[in-house]
């Protein structure tokens, strides 16, 4: 009874602590040799963010690209392509109040009602990061991840989230082929 009560623990503790905010996806070439790849050049030209959010975008990936034993050069196995992009988003939340109710009782009688309901709505804009990774010899994308779910109405907000959706897409690199 209590190694189940162990893994059920563990199990949940897992879920509470893989829990984010965002929606990261990758997706890789499967003929692509990973272990080959050792430099790297970051391109910025689709990088349209304000200059704070870059650094803030670029600071990371470099930082993360280095954890991966990858080094920047001018003559790299690997190009990365940064971009960034936001959308309006509109949520429409609806709630009933009362109800419908049918029956003898006071203060209307026989009969039947219906409750009225609220409407509220939220607008906002939620961002995007998309990492590209190109074998500069080919040419060709061996590897993309996407980060979304970023509040970037908020200056605060994205003071500690551009950070931490770089970690988060770059957690995925390279890939563990067969996941």
């Amino acid at each position: 009874m209590k190694k189940y009560f162990f893994i059920l623990l563990a199990a949940v503790s897992l879920g509470v602590t893989s829990c984010s905010p965002f929606q990261v996806k990758s997706d890789y070439s499967a003929t692509a040799n990973f272990a080959n790849y050792k430099t790297y050049l970051l391109r910025t030209d689709d990088l349209k963010l304000n200059d704070l959010d870059k650094d803030r975008v670029l600071n990371e990936l470099s930082k993360q690209l280095q954890s991966k034993a990858l080094t920047s050069g001018q003559n790299p196995d690997l190009i990365v392509n940064v971009k960034a992009s936001h959308k309006k988003v509109q949520d429409i939340t609806t709630s009933m109040g009362g109800g419908m109710g049918w029956g003898w009782g006071r203060p209307w009688g026989w009969g039947g009602g219906f409750g009225m309901g609220n409407t509220w709505t939220n607008n906002y804009n939620s961002g995007t990061i998309v990492i590209d990774i190109v074998d500069a010899k080919t040419q060709k994308l061996v590897w993309q991840g996407i980060g979304s779910g970023l509040s970037v109405d908020s200056p605060k907000s994205k003071q500690k989230q551009i950070p931490q959706v770089v970690a988060e897409i770059m957690a995925n690199y390279p890939p563990q082929k067969g996941k």
